[in-house]
Formats: structure tokens, sequence, C-alpha cells
């Protein structure tokens, strides 16, 4: 039960909108994450734009907004990328705060790892949310305690840092701090164990999956974004959304049209020839992805005819006028991260586009990565 009290007035108090408090979440599979949802929801939605008001005007989230029920369908938590650091947000409902509990995937999963994590208690019938305390990554993972029963560290409220206006001093004062442990890699899974661990956890009625494979094998699960957000589909009873033949075929899925995917036309035919063949391949899927402060899009479409299976991967400049620059490597790997021949192209000079050309067999899946990394990027498995 949550009670409508009054925080500490120390502490930063930031309002709920009525607009966060009311609108409604994606699907969950069960009503706790779907709660848990709404509460991290609430909290990112008076944080941000404080956050971006007052201290970093660049600050978003590490990942894109359509990507969150992924995340929130299994963990407590939300990260948010500033200028040159990371932080991760932690709410709470609990009126009583004497000690920060982290879930164990913040903590110990490298791709996930953050500089500071910060308590804050969500009170959504007071309308009111208040941050409590931060601390470091290696204050937690050194000085905390690990539950191996809830996979979580927790850190006593006394051992917090409670006024948040001390990260931005500090940061400051002391830039070179070192903000983070040292963790152990995670294992890499290969593709069948995979589908196995898929099968099993995407029941809805395994109500804690995090808890039910030891945490390397959930971990490196969880880190491979394509992994996750089929595990998150799986839960929701939902059909396959990642198949390149059906998204050409009867247009882009939902999530992937959430994610930024698109259709548009390509020019491929000569002028006045048209069949079937060259209307098939005139349909290329796109989306937008911003690297370094500039727009860029990557494209797929089909060599040929669909049965084929020949595809293209091309990245260009948005800007028709613009190159890509020197050092941009487009890459393509297997559904579980394994390099092939000929599965990357790197400009060595500038640019009008960077493409690789591949084969493949029916229904396998192919990962695409960006050097330098693309603004919320999240490892898709694209199947053909």
């Amino acid at each position: 039960m949550t009670f409508d009290v009054s925080p500490i007035p120390e502490q930063l108090t930031l309002e709920i909108s009525l607009s966060s408090q009311t609108q409604e979440s994606a699907a969950f599979s069960t009503s706790g994450a779907r709660w848990l949802a709404s509460v991290n929801q609430m909290c990112l939605d008076a944080f941000l734009p404080w956050l971006r008001e007052e201290q970093f005007p660049s600050a978003k989230l590490s990942t894109q907004i359509a990507a969150l029920p992924s995340f929130w369908e299994f963990v407590n938590g939300s990260a948010i990328a500033c200028e040159g650091f990371r932080l991760v947000l932690i709410p709470t409902t609990t009126i009583d705060t004497p000690e920060l509990r982290v879930p164990q995937e913040w903590v110990d999963i490298p791709s996930w790892v953050a500089d500071y994590y910060i308590g804050v208690q969500v009170n959504p019938n007071g309308g009111w949310v208040s941050v409590w305390g931060y601390t470091t990554h290696r204050q937690l993972k050194t000085k905390g305690v690990y539950d191996g029963g809830d996979r979580t560290y927790s850190l006593d409220e006394d051992r917090l840092i409670k006024d948040i206006n001390g990260l931005w001093i500090t940061r400051q004062l002391c830039p070179e701090e070192i903000l983070r442990a040292s963790v152990a890699a995670l294992p890499e899974l290969p593709l069948a164990q995979a589908e196995n661990l898929l099968e099993r956890l995407g029941n809805s009625e395994v109500v804690f999956p995090r808890l039910a494979i030891p945490f390397e094998l959930w971990g490196a699960l969880l880190a491979h974004g394509g992994w996750r957000q089929q595990l998150y589909e799986r839960r929701q009873g939902l059909s396959p959304q990642w198949s390149i033949q059906q998204w050409l075929q009867t247009g882009v899925s939902n999530l992937a049209q959430q994610l930024g995917w698109g259709t548009t036309r390509l020019q491929l035919a000569p002028s006045g020839v048209r069949n079937r063949e060259s209307a098939e391949s005139n349909i290329c899927l796109s989306r937008q992805l911003a690297i370094a402060g500039y727009t860029y899009e990557l494209r797929v479409f089909t060599r040929g005819n669909l049965t084929d299976n020949v595809w293209r991967f091309e990245l260009q400049n948005a800007n028709p006028d613009e190159t890509i620059p020197v050092g941009f490597k487009l890459r393509l790997l297997t559904e579980d991260l394994q390099p092939f021949i000929n599965n990357e192209d790197t400009a060595t000079q500038a640019s009008d586009r960077l493409y690789v050309d591949v084969e493949l067999e029916p229904g396998e899946g192919l990962v695409w990565e960006i050097e330098p990394t693309p603004e919320g990027y999240e490892r898709e498995i694209l199947r053909f």
C-alpha cells in the first residue's frame, strides 16, 4: 500500500504530469510488470525533462522509447545517457527507503553498467517523485551487499549521497574519479542454447524469468537486444515481428515501425520496364539513424526477386550532398553475433555509401552493426 506522504524537504522533488499518470502502458505479461513499467515511466517523465533543463540539455534515453517495454518486462530501472557518462534511475513506491536495491542486470551486464545509480521515490497518489540518494557503480559493487535470492545489490541509505547536486559538483571538481568497478565478461550463447532459453522463458507462466536460470546465461540473453525483444514478444503471445519477407509482402510490423523501420521505393529497373520482379525489387526497407550529430539512412532491399533471398544492406547520408566519413563501418553478423566472409564494409575515404551483399538461407537471421554506434542503438535480428 502506498500512502500520500510528503517527501523530505531537502530532497529534489518533481511533479508527475497528469499525462504521465494516465497514459496507457504497453502490453506486459503480468500485472506486476505492468505496474513496474508505469512507475518507471512516471519516474522517467519527471526526471529527464528536469535534467535537460537544469544540467544537461543533450541528456537522452540510452535506448529508444519503443524498446523500453522489453526492459521493464524483466527489470526495474531506466538508463540515461548524459555528456560522457551514464545514469540509471531506480524507482520505488515504498515509504521507507533504508537502502538502494539495484537489480544485478544493471550492475553486472557490461553493456548495461552505469556510472551513477539514483534512487527515486515515486508517489503516484501524491503526484510527485523525490530523488533520495545516489551512488556510483564502484561503490555499489564493492561496498554493496549482494542478495542471491532476488539478484540485487543493496547499499544502506547512510552510504548514499543525498543531494543530487553533489553529483554535478563532484564531476566538475573530480573529473578523473573512478566511477566503475570491473565486471566479468558474460559467455557467448550458441544459437541452439539461446533458442532453447527463449522457448522456455517465453512462456508467460514463468512469472520471474530473471531468476529461473543462472545469471550468466540470463545476462547474456538480455544483453543481446534482438533476443531480449524476442523474449518480450513471446511473453505477450505476439506472432513473429521481424520477418523481412513478410514486411515486404504485407507491411512493416507495428513494433518495427515504432523502432523506425518503414518502406520506400528504389529506381532499380530501367525507365519504362514494369514487371512483377522489378516491382518486388523496387521496395526498400529503411530507417534513419543519428550518428555523431548527423542523420544517416540504413536501407535493406533484395537483389533480384524474393525467392532468390539475396539482399543488400546499404548505409547512406540522409543528405544527398553529404558523404560517409572515413572510418565508418557497416557490419553484418549471424544471429548469435558471429562474423562471416565479406560481412563488413569500411569507408577508407569519404564515400557515397557503404554496402554489404549477402545470400541467405530461408528463415536465417542477421544482426547489423554500425561504427560509430548510432544513438539509442539496440541489436535487432532481421529474419529472411
